[in-house]
């Protein structure tokens, strides 16, 4: 909170890491290639004292646990020397006092699809006869922290719904079902709007052109990131409520554009139809995912920042007043619904918690095979609207 910098780096005040290799451990930051950088003690170098080799093997085991539990390869996750972009260390909330931040840290930016380089650097480590402090306690305190960070999700400081957002991106198999839904719709040159951290994004095929769109400045930056260097991915700033922002994009339309949990969101839903409906090419889609049944409005609702649900014929009506047809529509997530209604309308939880997510993700590719045999009532309806031609 008291940074005022652009970058950040951990400094023990023993000397066992040197300052001079600051410009080292920075480099990647600096050139823009990297989010975090650890500072290596394991990574070859000139030159290192020798020490403790049961010390060593505890810190080798610990990040080998580490990378079990993150994905992460590095090879020392209990280096001093992290150096970070100081707006996302600001964002991630640290909860450690001692040297549970080492794994804590590397958890936090795991879940959050930082992208984390490693440099070698010199160590001039001290025995315990110098005055040094780690312990075993440590250790087994590092390893409750890795099982902690594991199952609670805390990467995030900003509101319950950036949050609720995170927890819904791990779901991989619900969006790989919703993607393969959208496909058989899908055109050339695609728009999502409102991508979030990407989640839905990640499974839509990268045609000509794939834009991806967000009010959120963190995850704007988290959507650059993941598509750094996909020539065919552009990420833009975009707020559904502005003319402007649409006005900026109105030099390419899009053949296809797809609004994933938007429409409920604005005050003006019938306005953004009509600005969405702009941004169509003639014959083009809008692919709408909208929360149905007002009577289930409830906890999570108010914590993602829903204004409403709709029924049905409400959805349509909202479609056909921005002069698109409806040309496709379906209920989805059968199941779901129950579960929304107890914790949400009932016990007015305000986040759904990575049980449910894991449940969600569990049974979505039943379900779905079940709802497209057998048309049930759902949670959300997937609809398609399109663009009439101008004969």
């Amino acid at each position: 909170a008291e940074m005022h910098g652009d970058f950040a780096i951990f400094q023990d005040a023993d000397l066992e890491y040197d300052p001079r290799d600051y410009a080292a451990v920075l480099r990647p930051l600096l050139d823009g290639r990297a989010d975090v950088v650890y500072g290596s003690r394991f990574a070859s170098r000139a030159e290192r004292r020798a020490l403790n080799y049961h010390h060593e093997l505890g810190n080798r085991l610990l990040t080998a646990l580490s990378n079990w539990f993150t994905g992460l390869n590095l090879t020392d996750m209990e280096t001093c020397y992290k150096a970070f972009r100081a707006d996302l260390l600001r964002s991630i909330p640290i909860r450690s006092n001692r040297f549970g931040i080492e794994p804590e840290i590397t958890a936090k930016i795991a879940r959050r699809r930082a992208i984390v380089y490693e440099v070698p650097i010199s160590y001039h480590g001290r025995g315990y006869a110098e005055g040094k402090k780690i312990g075993l306690r440590d250790g087994l305190n590092a390893l409750f922290v890795m099982l902690k960070y594991r199952l609670v999700d805390d990467c995030f400081t900003e509101s319950i719904r950036a949050r609720v957002r995170n927890e819904l991106a791990h779901a991989h198999r619900f969006h790989r079902a919703l993607a393969r839904l959208m496909r058989p719709f899908l055109g050339r040159n695609l728009l999502e709007i409102q991508a979030g951290l990407g989640a839905l994004s990640r499974f839509l095929p990268c045609r000509e052109h794939l834009t991806l769109t967000e009010t959120d400045p963190e995850c704007l930056r988290i959507l650059r990131d993941g598509f750094r260097n996909n020539d065919v991915v552009h990420v833009a700033r975009l707020h559904p409520e502005s003319d402007e922002d649409f006005a900026a994009l109105s030099h390419q339309p899009f053949d296809t554009i797809i609004a994933v949990n938007v429409l409920q969101c604005v005050e003006d839903d019938t306005a953004l139809m009509r600005r969405l409906a702009a941004a169509l090419s003639e014959g083009g889609r809008l692919l709408i995912w909208a929360p149905l049944h007002p009577w289930l409005f409830g906890g999570y609702d108010e914590a993602l920042g829903h204004r409403r649900r709709y029924t049905g014929s409400g959805l349509r009506n909202v479609i056909e007043a921005a002069g698109l047809r409806l040309e496709f529509a379906r209920s989805f997530n059968f199941l779901a619904l129950w579960g929304w209604w107890l914790n949400s309308r009932v016990l007015r939880r305000r986040q759904p918690g990575r049980l449910m997510v894991g449940l969600l993700n569990f049974v979505i590719p039943l379900t779905t095979r079940i709802e497209s045999w057998i048309p049930l009532p759902g949670l959300n309806r997937f609809c398609v609207a399109t663009k009439a031609r101008i004969s």
